[in-house]
């Protein structure tokens, strides 16, 4: 990574953590400079002003996440549906984890009302849904997935990817989990898993998947 490079990776990770802690209206261009340890001045260099700040994380965060599901979804001719939702479900809960304080902030701030949200929700956000329903009206009709709502599937599916980054204070102070860490990805993967197999799945003869054995996090 070029030394720029650096330099603007260390401007936004400082920005992501002061957002977090103090939001973006009570966080400074200087808090960011200082955080980062860098001039104020290369904070208007790259990003214009701290709304462009804010803008390119964002982006960033929703460009790799659409992409994951966009990516999967272009290989839906050569995998079966289950397998690639598996796949989606694994790599955007990975993705999240390894940006978990970027997750935080972005998944928190597409909560607001506002321009920059409305143009986000217009273009990433209609596009993950649209991938997103598009696998499952796949599965459906190759007979893997029972006949369901495809919205109210998606709206479910992105609730149960999104709700630990989203609010992982919550998981940790009730659960005592960790969502950034390894343990709680692999088990919450195989939790996620399951809820498919008994909500969404079909079984070999086209009835949904069997009960299955409930699934405790924390054990």
């Amino acid at each position: 990574m070029e030394k720029g490079e650096k330099t603007k990776r260390k401007v936004m990770d400082a920005a992501v953590s002061l957002f977090n802690v103090k939001g973006y209206s009570g966080t400074s261009v200087r808090a960011i400079a200082n955080k980062a340890g860098v001039n104020g001045a290369l904070i208007s260099y790259y990003f214009g002003n701290k709304q462009g700040l804010l803008e390119q994380l964002m982006i960033d965060f929703l460009e790799g996440y659409t992409s994951i599901v966009e990516s999967n979804y272009r290989q839906l001719e050569l995998v079966s549906a289950k397998s690639c939702l598996y796949t989606v479900v694994t790599e955007l809960l990975k993705y999240q984890q390894k940006n978990h304080h970027l997750a935080r902030f972005v998944h928190r701030e597409v909560t607001l009302d506002s321009t920059l949200v409305r143009e986000l929700m217009m273009t990433y956000l209609m596009k993950e849904k649209h991938f997103v329903k598009a696998l499952v009206e796949a599965g459906i009709k190759k007979k893997e997935f029972r006949q369901l709502s495809c919205d109210f599937v998606v709206i479910q599916l992105r609730a149960l990817l999104t709700m630990p980054y989203s609010q992982p204070q919550y998981i940790r102070e009730v659960y005592h989990l960790q969502p950034n860490e390894d343990y709680f990805v692999q088990k919450y993967i195989k939790h996620i898993e399951r809820w498919l197999s008994e909500f969404l799945y079909n079984d070999v003869e086209g009835s949904h998947a069997p009960k299955l054995n409930k699934v405790v996090l924390n054990n």
